[in-house]
């Protein structure tokens, strides 16, 4: 309880999930004077531990070479501090339940090594000038489960509301249209791990070339997924178009099966449905932290808490480090990963009455400058903590585009955890303002794709 208790935020902006709160053209007008663009407190606080926002990382390094890997930006920076089980009491208050839970689970292994804030997160001005524009005229529509009168991303930079606050999750700027090639691993209890790896495609409908037909203007996100090792699973595709109601229109979902040589629905790529080759370790809404409808659950926005988060994690990112570097027994390589000091907005999902999932709660805590959720904590049926997921965060410069350089899901029963989107190994960088066709995406494109 005391965790809850020490929230330091205008209860103006408390509010439950079904809250229908307006934000007034005034409100408005502190986006970019008092709040940066998306929304965030542009000052830094009392302590001086979290500096103001200055327009964050718009340039790469001097020594970046185009077209390659990021290389960290903040070279021969040192921990200010470093959190294990012998001083975690000193930081309790700026941790949450799954990140305590953690150094319970791995006493011996698990650290923190926190670094000096960077408030890195800078976006193109087109996102800022849609953000002040939907602030005043998005619209929660279907009991929450879709948004209205909105354009390009954050449709809501001044939440009243917890819906409303992981709507700016979901619609936000991930670089237009982007493509990957990243790998996720499956990490045993004795540290053993096998590596699966896919190449990656995902475009916002404003990034789709030409008209946009047949009802698509409801798409929010095509996303397609190939398979490209090991050699028994090369060639499966999995083919997603999200939608922005889906309350209305649920998300359609296909998979080619490279051995069957077929494609078919699958509407199990949705809710709590298990997660592509992740051995049980993830559901299909584990997928970006948060992904789908969220229409199974009751919402509400704790307000806002200073905590240590991951941020800046460039090394996770870079060419010099392996997969064999990054994965420990465990947990991730600590000595590879960066916290810093960030205010986080604080929003939980409850199960509501009726509805089936295998998380009773989930309390997200979102960056206020990316509006990426970086923690999040799973409770299972009993109300235990089960999961503990994180996002490693960085700045593409080279794209103005926050995103992870991996995602991590830690589960607490099994002592395994599972690690996606890691991409220090693969060839190319990740690419972003990609344009394509819609035919692209649709069904007989992933059979022509899936071909061994």
């Amino acid at each position: 309880m005391r965790f809850l208790r020490e929230f330091a935020f205008t209860a103006a902006l408390v509010a439950s999930g079904s809250s229908i709160a307006a934000v007034t053209a005034q409100e408005a007008e502190q986006l970019g004077k008092t709040l940066t663009p998306v929304g965030a407190e542009l000052a830094g606080n009392k302590d001086g531990t979290i500096p103001a926002w200055t327009g964050g990382l718009k340039q790469p390094p001097v020594n970046y070479q185009p077209g390659t890997h990021l290389i960290n930006p903040y070279p021969g920076e040192k921990p200010i501090t470093t959190i294990t089980k012998d001083n975690l009491d000193q930081y309790r208050d700026k941790l949450t339940p799954g990140q305590l839970a953690l150094f319970a689970k791995y006493p011996e292994t698990y650290k923190m090594n926190v670094y000096k804030t960077h408030r890195s997160a800078a976006l193109p001005e087109h996102v800022y000038e849609a953000a002040k524009q939907n602030a005043t005229t998005a619209k929660l529509i279907s009991g929450g489960n879709g948004v209205e009168n909105w354009k390009e991303a954050v449709p809501f930079p001044i939440p009243k509301n917890g819906l409303e606050a992981i709507w700016n999750h979901v619609t936000r700027y991930r670089g237009g249209g982007m493509e990957r090639q990243v790998a996720q691993a499956v990490v045993q209890r004795n540290g053993d791990f096998s590596l699966i790896k896919f190449d990656e495609k995902a475009v916002t409908g404003s990034y789709i070339e030409g008209d946009r037909k047949n009802g698509d203007d409801n798409v929010l996100v095509y996303f397609m997924q190939r398979v490209t090792a090991p050699a028994r699973l090369t060639g499966n595709v999995l083919l997603v178009h999200e939608t922005i109601n889906q309350f209305e229109e649920p998300r359609k979902a296909w998979i080619y099966n490279a051995g069957q040589r077929r494609v078919r629905r699958a509407p199990q790529v949705a809710y709590d449905g298990p997660g592509t080759a992740a051995d049980g370790l993830r559901t299909a809404d584990n997928f970006d932290m948060f992904s789908g409808s969220p229409d199974k659950y009751d919402w509400k926005l704790k307000g806002k808490k200073e905590i240590y988060i991951p941020y800046n994690n460039f090394e996770l990112a870079s060419k010099s480090n392996s997969y064999k570097d990054i994965l420990d027994k465990g947990h991730l390589n600590k000595d590879l990963t960066r916290y810093e000091l960030h205010r986080v907005w604080v929003v939980e999902a409850s199960l509501k009455d009726g509805q089936r999932n295998i998380y009773s709660r989930r309390t997200m805590f979102i960056d206020e400058d990316t509006w990426q959720i970086s923690i999040i904590d799973h409770y299972d049926g009993r109300d235990q903590i089960w999961r503990v997921a994180e996002g490693y965060q960085v700045q593409f410069y080279y794209a103005n585009t926050p995103m992870y350089a991996a995602e991590v899901i830690h589960d607490l029963n099994s002592s395994r955890y599972l690690a996606l989107g890691l991409h220090s190994e693969e060839q190319d960088p990740i690419k972003f303002g990609v344009l394509a066709q819609r035919r692209d995406f649709t069904p007989a494109a992933i059979r022509r794709m899936g071909k061994r």
